[in-house]
């Protein structure tokens, strides 16, 4: 879980500080897939896993900055803009990619700290991993830290709050936006890498397979906290890892389903608990009565089982069904979600 979720954390947080900034860039997919493609590249023909994370960063950072340029220079619509980079960064990835599949990358080496990564189950649990999960663990903090304690994190949410009085103010609010992006840039490539390096070790076209969508979803899901996006992050991780092992053993999807719906449930009463909402609470209810629903015809249909092509559906159902619960309050969501977010600045205004 922790694996598959790593990828999501690093693309969730790098985008997180672009929507802070005001800017809405879908192109997510696009820089992962290119992060991909490039580290692993230049990770096979280095023999240096490192080099592919830093050239990959670079290469999302590159990417999003095309992004930049056409939004907040030549004021382009930023919706139009992110699908297209998402749709050229597929292709390029596709076309530099043809003659690296098959090739198996160098090992990124995991974390070992003598003595504590041996301890009894909990060396496995917290000490297994390789030095990126730490990395992404350690950059959603630091990110929390900047914007919450800051000076330029403060500066950076009031020209996502308020672009002209940032202006106003004697703000660089496009060079402002540009910094945001290549940093999200960069995140979404080096979330790419581990895809290639890591996680599946080995190129193939298209790879990323939605995953930049889901990472933008959990930025909504996190309601724009950092804190947030390690839980959203772990949450769907879990659920593409479950949904693997569903196939290996042949488990009843209906009772998997129950287990996913009580998780999904937890999680909003975690969230209503702090927002006290009555919507809210009625729609845990409702994911709760279809939990015990899902685990009553588990037990009634016990040799129920689905083809794995609908099971490889699940994380992105999971995603709507979660999307659909928490921007069921507006007003809420309307709250959290930075206000000039997805407008167009240009300093004549």
């Amino acid at each position: 879980m922790i694996i598959a979720a790593t990828p999501l954390v690093l693309a969730s947080t790098g985008e997180l500080v672009v929507e802070k900034s005001g800017v809405l860039n879908l192109g997510v997919e696009g820089m992962m897939i290119m992060g991909a493609v490039v580290g692993f590249i230049v990770a096979v023909e280095s023999g240096t896993p490192v080099a592919g994370f830093v050239v990959a960063a670079l290469a999302g950072a590159l990417l999003a900055l095309i992004f930049g340029f056409l939004t907040q220079v030549l004021l382009s619509n930023q919706v139009a803009t992110g699908l297209a980079l998402t749709l050229f960064g597929l292709g390029l990835a596709a076309l530099m990619g043809q003659t690296y599949t098959g090739i198996r990358p160098p090992q990124t080496t995991r974390l070992d700290i003598p003595e504590v990564s041996n301890f009894p189950i909990l060396g496995d649990m917290l000490f297994s991993y390789d030095w990126i999960v730490y990395f992404a663990l350690a950059l959603v903090g630091a990110v929390w830290w900047f914007l919450n304690h800051t000076r330029p994190g403060l500066v950076l949410r009031a020209v996502g709050e308020n672009h002209d009085a940032a202006h106003a103010l004697g703000y660089r609010v496009i060079t402002i936006r540009l910094a945001a992006i290549a940093f999200g840039g960069a995140c979404a490539g080096m979330g790419g890498a581990y895809l290639s390096l890591v996680r599946v070790p080995n190129w193939s076209e298209g790879m990323t397979a939605g995953i930049g969508w889901i990472a933008l979803a959990i930025v909504v899901f996190a309601s724009w906290k950092p804190g947030r996006v390690i839980i959203g992050a772990w949450l769907f991780g879990g659920v593409t890892i479950l949904q693997i092992n569903i196939q290996a053993a042949n488990l009843n999807i209906l009772a998997i389903a129950a287990i996913v719906l009580a998780l999904v449930t937890v999680v909003m009463i975690a969230f209503n608990l702090r927002t006290k909402s009555r919507q809210g609470w009625i729609r845990v209810a409702f994911l709760g009565a279809l939990a015990l629903l899902g685990w009553a015809m588990a037990l009634t249909w016990p040799d129920f089982r689905l083809d794995s092509a609908y099971l490889s559906m699940t994380p992105y159902l999971t995603t709507i069904v979660v999307l659909v619960a928490i921007s069921g309050d507006r007003t809420r969501a309307a709250l959290n979600a930075p206000a000039s977010l997805g407008r167009v600045f240009h300093a004549s205004n």
